[in-house]
């Protein structure tokens, strides 16, 4: 039996982990909320991380909240602590300094860990990753050199890194496996545009091709050797290639993973009653998806975080919204809303260009996803017609002429 005033521990400051905390507390949960984090930092937002890389006024760590909401709801945040057991059978969390934490709930927050480069020579320490402020911290000293900057892989961070850096003039060369960018998000039309953007502001890609070795001294990689025979010069590498999933803790105390993260139910709870895993660690099903998945993007990290946090309050909460990720690319935001299934139907809406363009993906007369890039408004809109289930023309979608919220009045009054 759980006591009548349960204490819950949340292993991992991240954006699912606090969101967790913060509607537990507002969905009346009265025991004790203690959240564990190796990170010495006040929890912050990932995505802007980037941006601290040139040192730019005011570009420091965005909190996700200031300190004075955790200790107004009573949520005790323990920064600076590292979970090392989940001690299932007593209902506790040991820490590394040897504390004991009561723990009749837990949720699993633990997030995902950079994948590295596995050639020789990548333990150089200007071969670098971009997952955490002290990531940031250390790319920032060797990319404010001007470069050369090689990054490998081109998916969100990858891009991201490449627009930010050619932003402050640095020589900056993607390296990607795939034939395009963020093959499985946008398809090949959006990632042509998406690569033609970058290369008139001066990025260079080497695409289908993969690192085979790292050279240079003993205290840094300079050049960058590809499965097509070339070398790169390089000052710093960035590595974006994926992530893994944290999963140590869990595996130990015997929760369900797979190799992709922990395996959970539409409400978050894993194969341990008690015990919830939440955010892009989280193994789960979505309407979105064609078979369970984890969910890497900061908005559903969130969402997923106070679903959670709700179902462990007492209200049982599961997540519809449509998956939803973002990227700023030279000053303007892609944005992509749904997921992309390979029998889709692709619609690029008239008019579309590199720096500006809006395309969907058709599945079975609706909408399953689309993309754009400097079409904010538009997405808005998307996002409610995708949660709507609205039945849709691909000649309006293609017009850019139409108006999406007409498209909308009409569609209902259809159905």
């Amino acid at each position: 039996m759980i006591p009548r005033e349960p204490s819950c521990t949340i292993v991992g400051a991240s954006a699912a982990g606090v969101s967790a905390a913060i509607e537990m507390r507002r969905g009346g949960f009265t025991g004790s909320v203690v959240i564990v984090d190796s990170d010495p930092h006040l929890p912050y937002e990932r995505p802007p991380l980037s941006k601290t890389l040139f040192g730019s006024a005011g570009q420091e760590l965005v909190p996700i909240y200031p300190t004075e909401t955790y200790s107004d709801l009573g949520i005790d945040l323990r920064v600076g602590q590292r979970a090392l057991e989940l001690d299932i059978a007593n209902r506790r969390v040991r820490t590394g300094d040897g504390e004991v934490i009561p723990s009749d709930i837990v949720v699993l927050a633990t997030g995902l860990a950079a994948r590295r480069l596995d050639v020789a020579g990548s333990v150089a320490p200007n071969v670098l990753t971009l997952r955490d402020a002290a990531d940031a911290q250390a790319l920032s000293l060797f990319v404010k050199s001007g470069g050369p900057l090689v990054i490998v892989g081109a998916g969100f961070i990858g891009l991201e890194m490449a627009s930010v850096a050619r932003e402050h003039g640095v020589d900056v060369t993607v390296v990607e496996a795939s034939p395009y960018p963020l093959s499985h998000s946008v398809g090949p039309v959006v990632a042509s545009f998406l690569i033609d953007l970058h290369r008139e502001q001066g990025v260079k890609f080497v695409l289908g091709a993969t690192v085979t070795e790292l050279t240079g001294t003993a205290h840094a990689a300079e050049q960058v050797w590809l499965s097509d025979g070339q070398g790169l010069d390089a000052s710093a590498i960035v590595v974006g290639v994926g992530a893994e999933p944290n999963l140590e803790l869990a595996r130990n105390a015997g929760v369900h993973t797979d190799p992709t993260g922990i395996v959970v139910d539409h409400l978050g709870q894993t194969n341990i009653p008690n015990v919830f895993a939440a955010g892009d660690v989280a193994v789960r099903e979505h309407s979105d998806l064609l078979r369970p998945s984890r969910i890497e993007h900061w908005d559903s990290s969130v969402r997923h975080g106070s679903a959670v946090g709700a179902t462990i309050a007492g209200s049982p909460t599961t997540v519809s919204e449509p998956i939803y990720a973002w990227s700023d690319q030279y000053g303007s935001t892609l944005q992509i809303v749904g997921r992309v299934h390979p029998t889709d139907q692709f619609v690029l809406r008239d008019g579309a260009n590199p720096a500006q363009f809006l395309g969907y993906w058709i599945r079975d007369g609706r909408i399953g996803a689309a993309a754009g890039l400097g079409a904010s408004r538009e997405i808005a809109v998307l996002k409610r017609m995708i949660s709507q289930k609205l039945p849709v023309s691909p000649e309006e979608l293609r017009d850019r002429d139409v108006d999406l919220r007409r498209s909308i009045k009409s569609s209902r009054s259809v159905t």
